[in-house]
């Protein structure tokens, strides 16, 4: 088996093999969106939610995947678009995109609509609009649910809301999601996975909906996203 370290030669591959993290795994997630080429995550780095197995059962899914003993999970992207100051833009993200303050350690003030119809205006110290496969990452760290990769839906979660009724909204995965700027004194900067920062300013808005393109998971038959969770939550019942 070769090594596979650009993304010219994963488009020609049956399957890729990730080692790493969660962050390593949302880079060739990136890499081979909308090939329909599965990727396996090894996990040898943290949590490790989107990987399928621990670098001590390598042997164990070289085994099983040379005998074709796996199956593939199809996970939904994220799509946002708009226009800020220095041009257009559009991104895709398969965990979150999150709208944050800039550099001023103050709150911004964001004003969010569901297909067309105003949710609020939040005054907080960010938004994470989150697929159901990004649930476990940042928006669960502000407070979000925890949701199923299959449950088809987006998450819209405030970070640090000024107003202790905010709490998460889940909407489904058809919506569109539209974030404005509503702050002349402050900055805003929107990121996709943690990456492709674009600033924003007053008035820039934000549009998220479902992308076209999806990422292909390969998983062995006894990993399931509950077993993930026992095991990284340290859940009653979990098993190291």
């Amino acid at each position: 088996m070769k090594p596979i370290n650009d993304e010219t030669k994963a488009h020609s591959a049956d399957l890729v093999m990730v080692f790493g993290g969660d962050g390593t795994m949302l880079q060739w997630a990136r890499n081979t969106a909308g090939s329909g080429i599965p990727i396996f995550g090894v996990n040898i780095g943290g949590m490790g939610f989107l990987t399928s197995v621990s670098g001590k059962d390598l042997a164990k899914a070289i085994r099983s995947i040379a005998a074709r003993e796996f199956s593939i999970e199809s996970r939904t992207l994220l799509s946002a678009k708009g226009e800020a100051d220095d041009g257009r833009f559009q991104l895709d993200a398969m965990n979150d995109f999150v709208i944050s303050r800039g550099s001023v350690p103050r709150m911004i003030r964001l004003e969010v609509k569901v297909n067309s119809e105003v949710l609020t205006v939040y005054r907080c110290d960010g938004l994470v609009v989150s697929s159901a496969t990004g649930s476990t990452a940042y928006s669960l760290a502000a407070g979000g649910a925890i949701v199923a990769p299959d449950a088809g839906v987006f998450s819209i979660t405030p970070i640090c809301p000024h107003t202790l009724s905010n709490r998460a909204v889940i909407v489904g995965q058809q919506s569109t999601v539209e974030v404005r700027v509503l702050d002349r004194q402050r900055e805003a900067t929107l990121s996709a996975d943690g990456r492709d920062v674009v600033e924003l300013a007053d008035g820039n808005s934000v549009i998220i909906r479902r992308s076209r393109r999806t990422v292909k998971l390969a998983r062995l038959p006894d990993s399931s996203f509950f077993k993930t969770l026992r095991q990284k939550l340290q859940w009653m019942g979990s098993h190291a």
